[in-house]
């Protein structure tokens, strides 16, 4: 409905109407107390009974004045005058508020389309004989209101398609964006429906098929089991998952939201490939000024003394040249033990798996790292270099150690649990067999940047540390076969997971 233009408005004839019907009234009560106790009743009555021949003791005496029968007759023939003024006179304002209440409806219904006309408002005192004299003349107060509701309904109109405009410019960037985002709703039977779900988490969850209003756990039923135990793990965290194009590394962050006053959990799945390759480029570039500026600094003194003692041997001062060869060979031996920390990093030789008995290795592992085990030990025997998991178990172990949390709170579990894994001449991935080993801790975990680049080589935090503890770990673990990944945990702690095949694919 279009809204009409405003006219000045005549006096309120509103309260006029309210006066006009109070007169009216009390006029029309005095007349009827007037006729009841004066005139004609007393006279009628005189006349009827005369004409009846009525003694006096059966004659009937009408109301006397100011008493109380006159006062009650008198109010009850006035009350259908009153009822019928009081309707005239309120008839705009029920008008007015029908209209109202319609409106606020459509506006209660998401329609803002709908605005307060002053001809539906009016129209049926126009129709009873007020008068062509426009909508808003003679009700000076409920036209002031039409008109401040009219401005009210164009704000919010002007708002409602702001709005819209916004929802549409965000659910464009979310339905183009390559990070994946799904939205569910929280049930009190903890079951969670899908209520956003962009193009990227299509693709990753549901073959490009529609998620809305889909019960996200049978979406994880039928997801890889590395996305599904990252979810399940309630945490942000990092997942492999093997894809036609090659294995994808993936950060997932979950978060709880209120939205509306209910809860809702909200999940991002970024891919990591791209990123990571970029940062081992960058992390390599610093490798290599690491590596040019120790040697440098290690090969000028040595450099240097070499000279002093040519020099010292051409002059006969033979004395000194102990404590020259001594300083050549202690930077020698500092220079060697620097560049072999990273050269084991670069020949770790191809692993020989072997079948492995679980007791047996971890009291091998114990004997170097302390931890507590968590659960039995899986009975069938494991298929893997125990050298080099042992290698990266220790690594595991000692970075938990030094993350600051109780040492008692370092544990290990190795569970028996299928694996979907690359299968041979590249044919699609089948679960398989396979074993998960699991070393956690109880210190301050990593946050979302650290997380997103710990695994790659010579990144640390630490100021002596070399950047390879982890890194090394990944290499053993993915020449098996397998794969690592990170998470934190709950209560604070990192949990760090090694999956391995039950038999090594060639």
């Amino acid at each position: 409905m279009s809204e009409s233009n405003v006219t000045p408005p005549a006096p309120p004839r509103l309260q006029h109407r309210l006066i006009a019907a109070g007169l009216v009234c009390a006029f029309g009560g005095a007349l009827i107390y007037h006729g009841l106790t004066e005139w004609p009743l007393p006279e009628l009555l005189e006349e009827g009974q005369d004409l009846l021949a009525l003694e006096d003791s059966e004659r009937i005496v009408g109301p006397s004045p100011g008493s109380l029968l006159a006062l009650v007759a008198s109010a009850v023939l006035l009350l259908p005058l009153v009822a019928w003024l009081a309707a005239w006179a309120l008839a705009p304002l029920r008008t007015l508020n029908r209209a109202l209440d319609n409106l606020v409806q459509s506006y209660r219904d998401g329609d803002f389309s709908r605005a307060l006309a002053a001809d539906d408002v009016f129209a049926n005192s126009l129709r009873e004989g007020e008068g062509k004299r426009g909508p808003f003349q003679g009700y000076g107060e409920l036209a002031e209101l039409v008109k401040q509701h009219q401005v009210l309904g164009q704000a919010l109109r002007e708002q409602r398609q702001h709005l819209v405009q916004r929802e549409l410019l965000l659910d464009t960037v979310l339905q183009h964006s390559p990070l994946a985002l799904v939205l569910t709703s929280v049930h009190p039977a903890s079951q969670e429906r899908v209520v956003l779900a962009n193009l990227a988490a299509r693709q990753l969850l549901g073959e490009g098929r529609s998620l809305q209003d889909q019960d996200f756990q049978l979406l994880l039923a039928a997801a890889p089991p590395a996305l599904r135990e990252a979810v399940a793990a309630g945490e942000d965290a990092l997942f492999t998952l093997v894809q036609e194009g090659g294995d994808e590394t993936f950060h997932l962050s979950q978060r709880h939201v209120q939205l509306q006053g209910r809860p809702h959990r909200l999940r991002l799945f970024r891919r990591m490939t791209r990123e990571l390759s970029r940062q081992e480029v960058a992390t390599w570039k610093r490798v290599i000024r690491v590596l040019s500026h120790e040697l440098n600094n290690s090969l000028a003194p040595i450099s240097s003394l070499a000279h002093s003692g040519a020099e010292l041997a051409r002059r006969g001062e033979l004395a000194r040249l102990p404590a020259v060869f001594a300083s050549l060979g202690e930077r020698a031996r500092h220079l060697h033990e620097f560049l072999e920390g990273y050269a084991r990093f670069a020949r770790l030789p191809a692993p020989r798996p072997a079948p492995v008995v679980w007791s047996m290795w971890a009291e091998s592992l114990a004997a170097h790292c302390s931890f507590a085990l968590l659960g039995e030990l899986p009975t069938p025997p494991g298929v893997f270099d125990a050298g080099q998991m042992e290698q990266a178990l220790i690594n595991l172990l000692k970075n938990a150690h030094e993350a600051g949390g109780p040492p008692e709170a370092v544990t290990l579990s190795i569970q028996e649990m299928p694996l979907l894994l690359p299968a041979e001449n590249a044919e699609p991935a089948v679960a398989q067999p396979g074993w998960r080993i699991e070393v956690a801790d109880r210190g301050p975990g990593m946050s979302d940047t650290v997380l997103s680049q710990a695994l790659l080589p010579f990144y640390s935090t630490k100021r002596a540390g070399t950047g390879l503890g982890l890194a090394l770990a990944r290499e053993i673990a993915e020449a098996h076969g397998g794969r690592i990944t990170l998470a934190n945990r709950e209560g604070g702690g990192l949990r760090v997971s090694i999956q391995l095949p039950g038999a090594r694919t060639g």
